[in-house]
């Protein structure tokens, strides 16, 4: 007779701890971007500053955000995800905040403050299609989560003195 042990392995164990940890980091990305003026394109001079953190969630099919910024020369009238690599301006994905003057097509978009942090969660709803001619169709998320994965995204707050944005940061995996 042959006694088998029902007892796991420890490399069982162990894998199976690897193989959890590993669907697990894919999940859920962590995003960062430090946003500053000489970052913008054409690089603009002002006191402002900003950062961005994000958090990708697949699942659930949703980007929870934080966006913060102080010290805008201008009123601020919208912040965005863009599609262009570090350098190159873009087309808008993503609405982060709007404003009476500048609303988000979607009108999924928080409101912009004039300082402090807005909060939101990103889903295909609020994708735009404003950047359907570099191949972001409105409400495909997948696209989004690809370009921010392929490091050509990039995160900028408009005001009323820099009408093409007055901080801007790439977005990067923390």
């Amino acid at each position: 007779m042959q006694r088998y042990n029902r007892r796991p392995s420890v490399i069982t164990i162990a894998s199976a701890a690897l193989l959890t940890l590993s669907v697990t980091a894919f999940a859920h990305d962590d995003l960062e971007a430090r946003l500053r003026p000489f970052s913008e394109v054409p690089s603009v001079s002002s006191g402002a500053s900003g950062r961005f953190k994000a958090d990708i969630d697949e699942r659930g099919n949703a980007i929870s955000y934080q966006l913060s910024y102080s010290g805008l020369e201008g009123d601020v009238r919208q912040a965005h995800i863009h599609i262009g690599q570090k350098g190159v301006n873009g087309g808008v994905m993503v609405f982060l905040c709007q404003t009476s003057f500048n609303p988000d097509p979607t009108g999924l978009a928080p409101t912009c403050l004039q300082s402090g942090t807005v909060q939101g969660t990103i889903r295909a709803a609020n994708v735009t299609g404003l950047a359907a001619a570099q191949g972001i169709e409105a409400m495909q998320f997948a696209e989004v989560i690809a370009a921010i994965r392929g490091g050509v995204a990039y995160v900028n707050v408009h005001s009323t003195k820099f009408l093409g944005g007055e901080i801007r940061g790439q977005l990067r995996e923390d």
